[in-house]
């Protein structure tokens, strides 16, 4: 996906949503805009609430657990096309990790709150969204038990 590409043609050419209909994309498209995200600022924050998801145009973004006290567990650094965020799709709705840039970056984000409205109304768009983001809960999860063994000495 090349960089100039506008919004509509990228999130178009985005493996996310490979297998919708020109009228679903369309629509997803709809709900996204685009945000830039200077080196450690945040992204996202957890336990608070999740209302879109992201996906990251340019740049690099690390997802982590918070710490009690001291420097939070990174447990995974994603870059350029992937997906940040399954929380919007879940309830209660709220963040399960941080995520901050590592580098300057774009990002997308895309609206939960009226995706989620179009998922109830077309069950075949909600079932297709389910699917990808089931993985990344997967991917995800299992980058935390990675991390979180390697950090306490098990692996």
């Amino acid at each position: 996906m090349a960089e100039a590409d506008t919004l509509s043609d990228y999130l178009v050419k985005h493996p996310v949503f490979a297998g919708l209909t020109p009228t679903q994309t369309k629509l997803i498209v709809s709900y996204a805009s685009e945000i830039e995200f200077k080196p450690g600022q945040r992204v996202f924050q957890r336990d608070f609430d999740a209302q879109e998801f992201f996906i990251v145009r340019k740049g690099s973004v690390a997802i982590e657990v918070p710490a009690i006290d001291g420097e939070s567990l990174k447990i995974q650094t994603v870059g350029d096309g992937s997906l940040l965020g399954w929380s919007w799709f879940i309830p209660p709705y709220r963040w399960s990790f941080d995520a901050r840039a590592v580098t300057p970056s774009t990002v997308i984000s895309v609206d939960g709150q009226k995706l989620r409205q179009a998922c109830d109304a077309d069950t075949k768009l909600g079932y297709h969204l389910i699917k990808r983001f089931a993985m990344l809960m997967a991917e995800r999860l299992n980058a935390a038990r990675v991390e979180a063994m390697r950090h306490y000495g098990s692996l």
